[in-house]
């Protein structure tokens, strides 16, 4: 459904994407990670055509996204990261004009819009610029599932969301992926990631590092756990067993072991345990480790 050939955009000051590629199959989700400025937004641009591509090809449903952008937008629903509405209108007519927008397809979405409404607790008659960061966050996401396309670009979605929130997103989304729609989704938080997309991409300067799906990366999980023992003398013997280790500072160590746990309790049954506690793993973690 959506297919990326070695894209390349480069802003003046350097800054932008290099010769990035991957596909989405339909029906499927794909996360896009990394930090503030490593590119997400910018690829994100470039699959709703609002950036013409140095180089490469971006195309969703076999449509060219710049050359035939028109199109691309008849059937693709567009999350932006950073949300600018009219002011002056309330929730209900903000969501009026865009179900407007789409004529005969206006009274389906007004439809399909008060379940969203519903789910994301939302009152629609209060004016926009009265709204908190999260309303606004909420209003941007109800205007873009209300409108059942079969594609979703969303960039950062849960942005100002509290938790509780972020929690009914990602249950509408796994209804909407139900439905066999495809989501693109950018986004820090690699918990929401996790549970919603097949697939995974990380991008960091520009440069994407790895794209994997994440049920391998949940093979490569591993238990973490911080160790601080008494002497000198277990320090050396923790060192000497076969254990993946890396000291902290002092008797301090960090312990990570993949499968069964029998080598670690071997290990600490020889030293003096002062201080055991287990981390808890991010499949964030894993993923970085898994392509070091």
């Amino acid at each position: 459904m959506i297919e990326v050939n070695e894209l390349t955009k480069v802003y003046r000051e350097g800054r932008g994407i290099r010769n990035i590629s991957f596909q989405v199959d339909p029906g499927t989700a794909f996360g896009f990670l990394g930090p503030n400025g490593a590119g997400k937004t910018t690829t994100i641009r470039l699959l709703m055509g609002f950036l013409k591509p140095d180089s490469g090809r971006v195309t969703i449903n076999e449509y060219d996204c710049w050359r035939e952008k028109t199109e691309v937008k008849r059937f693709v629903s567009y999350l932006p990261g950073e949300l600018h509405f009219i002011e002056n209108l309330t929730g209900v007519e903000f969501l009026d004009l865009i179900a407007g927008m789409h004529g005969e397809y206006c009274l389906p979405i007004k439809k399909y819009r008060e379940y969203f409404v519903s789910a994301l607790d939302l009152d629609l008659k209060i004016l926009i610029r009265k709204m908190s960061k999260g309303m606004k966050q909420k209003l941007g996401i109800i205007s873009a599932l209300m409108l059942d396309a079969s594609v979703l670009i969303f960039d950062e979605p849960t942005s100002g969301l509290d938790p509780l929130m972020q929690k009914v997103f990602i249950d509408l989304i796994l209804e909407e992926k139900k439905k066999g729609k495809t989501l693109f989704m950018s986004s820090h938080q690699f918990s929401e990631i996790e549970r919603t997309c097949e697939q995974a991409g990380i991008i960091r300067e520009g440069n994407l590092l790895a794209v994997q799906s994440i049920s391998l990366l949940r093979q490569a999980e591993y238990q973490t756990f911080e160790v601080e023992v008494e002497s000198e003398k277990n320090v050396e013997l923790l060192r000497q067993s076969q254990l993946n280790i890396t000291p902290i500072q002092g008797g301090c160590f960090v312990i990570r072991v993949v499968g069964e746990l029998d080598n670690l309790w071997l290990a600490l049954a020889q030293v003096r345990v002062k201080r055991f506690r287990q981390r808890s793993l991010e499949l964030e973690e894993a993923f970085m480790d898994f392509y070091r």
